[in-house]
């Protein structure tokens, strides 16, 4: 079995197993702010795969997003039965509002992908790959080059999540 494949088993094992580890990750990721750009991924077999390369100009963040529905906040007036209900599921995956809110705090980046490192029962966390779009680095690799002529990828759905 190669390396990133005997990582990427060892990570799923902590995951279901919720180790000590993986406990105190999540209890201090919680206490973070929602949007933190980190040194290296906690996942490197997950990030390489989805196109991640240790150069400058590619940023790795950690977004939090809260679980559940969305509560509309007060129904318009009059007796509207069928619009009287107060939560709603969400038009988009957590997945998709993570990598909007990180596209959003790095306003000179673009999400190249993104994969979900843990959860608890309220909140789920996941990690944003990001390309700056004036990194020498970066312009210098074809790949990532033609990624960044698509701006704005999150928002029109063209990453995998």
């Amino acid at each position: 079995m190669s390396m990133y494949k005997e990582m990427s088993k060892t990570i799923r094992e902590e995951y279901k197993k919720r180790s000590d580890l993986y406990k105190t990750r999540l209890v201090k990721w919680g206490a973070d702010p929602a949007v933190v750009r980190i040194d290296k991924p906690t996942n490197i077999a997950r990030a390489r795969s989805l196109g991640y390369k240790d150069i400058t100009g590619v940023i790795v963040a950690r977004v939090r997003v809260v679980k559940g529905k969305r509560k509309r906040a007060v129904h318009g007036g009059g007796r509207k039965p069928s619009k009287s209900g107060r939560f709603f599921s969400r038009a988009e995956s957590l997945q998709r509002i993570a990598e909007g809110r990180a596209a959003r705090r790095f306003i000179n980046c673009e999400v190249l992908n993104s994969y979900p490192v843990g959860s608890t029962g309220t909140t789920a966390f996941f990690e944003v790959l990001l390309l700056d779009r004036k990194g020498p680095a970066v312009l210098a690799r074809k790949e990532y080059r033609n990624l960044l002529e698509n701006k704005g990828r999150t928002f029109r759905g063209l990453t995998n999540a």
